[in-house]
């Protein structure tokens, strides 16, 4: 799971060969904090075909709002520098999550 920050989301997520996961999260998001730990589990479970990447809105909220993360938490899977997927706030659940990963491997 690669931590990235607002200079290296760009390198690593938007300008990044093939399809890449993004946990978006922030400091003080109890559901976000609840689903990092299944989070870096299907980083171990699915990395080998998809990148896993996350990062902290609280230090990037710019970022954030520009790629559209309004709220918290939100996972998205990007490809070619765009955002094809995502499960946000409620719908952000363990099952959902797998499922969405499952789609794109």
């Amino acid at each position: 799971m690669l931590d990235v920050t607002k200079e290296t989301f760009e390198a690593e997520v938007l300008q990044a060969e093939g399809k890449v996961f993004v946990d978006f999260y922030g400091d003080g998001c109890v559901p976000c904090a609840a689903l990092m730990p299944h989070v870096h589990e299907f980083a171990d479970k699915y990395g080998d075909k998809l990148k896993f990447a996350s990062l902290n809105t609280t230090k990037a909220r710019r970022l954030a709002i520009k790629e559209g993360v309004m709220g918290l938490p939100v996972m998205a899977i990007y490809e070619n520098g765009k955002q094809i997927d995502s499960v946000v706030k409620d719908d952000a659940t363990v099952e959902s999550i797998e499922e969405m990963i499952k789609r794109h491997i």
